[in-house]
């Protein structure tokens, strides 16, 4: 199917209703002029060589132009050759809690920077499997849908951090339902969540959708990150340890029952990350041990980009314009 490869500059095409208000304003702006002189017949006389036709058309020339060159940078592109790819593999969706909590240093550096090596680590090892993403806090949010895209996983996986998701606390239930709504709901397996939380926040809505979703043939993984002891809050801006309202500090623990709640729930697995290592050989194995289709990606291996073509013809108008008088041409 056809694209543009930047469809931001697509935007620009915005501004034609201003240049048609103008191009009507600088009509008015005529006729007003015309009528200050006065004698009718001294106007008819002044601009009898004047052609209204011909300054429509360097008008039109001119927007054109500007089209062609708003087209030509937002690089209008056409598939070229087509490959089939074959593949085995599952779909997997990464639920990362991104709440404030996450940034508790009983895991060096951080919590959530524990886990966002943990989940580079486990992408180099789903080469062949579909990979999403969802964060939350509060709130959840699909950062990515399944793809096979592993080097742009990586990049939402690194830019992952608690401004993502504004609002505070942590919704599991709805980060749960929103990454069930990436997979194809017509398949009973092949589907697994993995979610890494401190699961911080009990959530009594958690346990009741990972019920829903394992008899819908999803598996949910959970990892813990922390510790059960805890561990005060740096707040990342004022980088004081966070307080209650009373003014005591605020001490995270990790809600190890929960998370094991939600793994038994679905046939899946809870690990605790404390060795990295062991962690990616537990999860690694466990979404190995899942049934494995066969997959069939058409993928587009080249576009053709037309950008040099729109530029041209805009190169053109313009200069269509520039020679084009305003008065009418005189025939020998």
């Amino acid at each position: 199917m056809i694209r543009f490869e930047n469809t931001l500059f697509l935007w620009g095409l915005t501004a034609i209703p201003f240049m048609v208000l103008l191009f009507i304003f600088i009509l008015q702006w005529k006729k007003r002029t015309a009528a200050r002189i006065g004698d009718p017949r001294l106007v008819s006389q002044l601009i009898k060589n004047y052609s209204p036709r011909l300054f429509a058309l360097k008008f039109l020339l001119l927007v054109l132009a500007f089209v062609a060159i708003v087209t030509g940078a937002a690089n209008f592109q056409q598939p070229g050759s087509v490959q089939n790819t074959n593949r085995k593999g599952v779909d997997v969706m990464l639920v990362l809690d991104v709440s404030k909590s996450m940034l508790a240093q009983d895991i060096k550096p951080s919590r959530l920077e524990r886990s966002k090596q943990l989940l580079t680590k486990l992408m180099d090892k789903l080469q062949n499997d579909r990979i999403g993403m969802v964060l939350f806090a509060g709130r959840a949010y699909l950062q990515m849908p399944l793809t096979t895209d592993h080097s742009a996983a990586r990049m939402y996986v690194q830019d992952a951090s608690p401004d993502a998701v504004p609002t505070q606390g942590t919704v599991i239930a709805e980060a749960l339902r929103m990454a069930n709504t990436s997979f194809n709901s017509k398949e009973r397996k092949y589907k697994s969540i993995v979610l890494i939380s401190d699961g911080e926040d009990h959530d009594p809505d958690a346990l009741k959708v990972a019920k829903e979703l394992a008899g819908q043939g999803v598996m949910i993984n959970t990892v813990g990150i922390g510790s059960p002891d805890g561990s005060p809050i740096v707040d990342p801006v004022t980088h004081e340890l966070k307080k209650d309202e009373n003014g005591q500090t605020v001490i995270s623990k990790l809600n190890e029952a929960e998370l094991q709640q939600l793994s038994d729930a679905t046939n899946g697995i809870y690990l605790r990350l404390d060795n990295m290592d062991d962690a990616l050989i537990t999860l690694s194995q466990q979404l190995d041990g899942i049934e494995k289709r066969s997959l069939t990606d058409a993928e587009y291996i080249d576009y053709k980009s037309y950008f040099q073509v729109f530029l041209a013809v805009a190169l053109l108008m313009l200069v269509a314009e520039f020679f084009i008088p305003e008065r009418k041409m005189k025939l020998a």
